[in-house]
């Protein structure tokens, strides 16, 4: 542990240095046991905005000198890459989201079940995010609760502070649904959804279930203490309207396991990196061997073609005619301002065209559209685009 008063971030310190400075030891270590994906984070995290990639040459109409922009990876473990497009993808949002309250979920597996997910990744993981849901919907089906249909977008996280590995999943939870006739909005009772309780003994038995079904051998080697212990769930009231939806959004969906700023130092054998401890609200600094430090973050890559955020409920594309009908009732509901109403697209159709943020960062985008960068020698914005090199045509 290092004391975080006297450990300041180095200049320009990034997951891409630490990957290049310690990479090569990390595969040499543990390459066997890597996955494809976790292989191809290091190499597009190492050449991410370098010459490796190609790039873009621009001259400055002020000081006449030329330089180049970098391509970015584009790897969705890359931390460098999703800034721009993130908040652009979160203003196209804005129009699209229903204006009702919203809740927040949050389900972690017990500890014990941690080693089967490493080894079964894809399996598991789509488990736990679908019964997750499936719990929440079966509850907000009752008639002691919402009597409705519920619109959900679950995340799934695989880390703590500490890199470590730590799978649960984040739920952001219409508050209120479409009743099964489809016909009227039901809106939760104030700040209440479903006891968390009984949504917790749901998950569990629903997971035990489902793995059951899906994967007999899987199941047979879970320790049987498991499916008595209490899973660990957790829901609140997280706000109404497009600015709670739209900080969950950026809070939770497009996080990596950490990002540049909280990578603080690195010398020839190690990284320190800050982490919130959320028991005490407080940051503190740990310091850790590069190639540990590598082994805690891979872990956090998801196997290839695994969508770790995906839509339920309201929010499935087969529910687009309910999710429209939502926009209509909630609209009607809503007292008169003199406001423009928002543009009537269900959060289905937005959804569907885009299951995660574009991983093409802006300034890789068309040209057309897109501001030039400021010159990096004198900060002018008058820059022009002189052309568009591949890999092999960056000098």
């Amino acid at each position: 542990m290092v004391n975080p008063r006297v450990c300041l971030p180095k200049a320009d310190l990034e997951l891409a240095d630490v990957v290049r400075r310690f990479g090569l030891q990390y595969v040499s270590q543990y390459g066997q046991g890597m996955m494809p994906s976790q292989k191809r984070a290091l190499s597009d995290i190492a050449a991410c905005c370098t010459r490796e990639l190609g790039g873009r040459l621009y001259c400055c109409d002020d000081c006449d000198d030329t330089f180049w922009r970098y391509h970015c990876c584009r790897n969705r473990a890359c931390p460098k890459c999703h800034a721009n497009q993130t908040q652009q993808w979160l203003e196209e949002r804005r129009a699209e989201l229903l204006p009702c309250d919203y809740f927040h979920a949050v389900v972690t597996i017990p500890s014990e079940l941690r080693a089967a997910f490493r080894r079964d990744q894809k399996l598991l993981y789509g488990l736990l995010m679908q019964v997750s849901a499936k719990a929440v919907m079966d509850l907000c089906a009752d008639k002691r609760h919402l009597r409705a249909l519920p619109g959900i977008l679950a995340v799934l996280h695989t880390w703590n502070g500490q890199l470590g590995y730590h799978p649960h999943v984040h739920l952001l939870i219409t508050g209120g649904g479409i009743t099964p006739d489809g016909q009227h909005w039901e809106p939760a009772r104030g700040q209440f959804l479903v006891p968390v309780a009984v949504l917790s003994r749901k998950i569990a038995a629903l997971f035990c279930a489902a793995l059951r079904d899906a994967a007999p051998t899987v199941f047979a080697n879970v320790p049987t203490a498991v499916w008595q212990r209490k899973w660990v769930s957790f829901c609140k009231h997280y706000g109404h309207g497009n600015d709670a939806v739209l900080s969950y959004l950026s809070r939770y969906v497009f996080r990596t396991a950490i990002s540049n700023a909280r990578i603080l130092d690195m010398d020839q054998s190690h990284v320190t990196f800050r982490w919130k401890a959320r028991s005490i609200n407080a940051w503190r600094v740990e310091r850790l061997p590069g190639v540990e430090f590598l082994r805690r973050f891979l872990q956090h890559v998801l196997p290839r073609g695994f969508h770790r955020v995906r839509y339920y409920g309201l929010w499935n594309p087969s529910k687009r005619e309910h999710s429209n009908r939502a926009w209509v009732l909630l609209i009607l509901a809503t007292p008169a301002d003199g406001a423009q109403p928002p543009r009537l697209v269900g959060l289905s159709d937005a959804f569907s065209r885009q299951t995660e943020p574009s991983e093409q960062p802006l300034d890789q985008m068309s040209h057309h559209g897109v501001a030039s960068p400021r010159c990096p020698h004198c900060g002018s914005c008058r820059t022009r685009f002189l052309g568009d090199y591949p890999r092999s045509g960056v000098p």
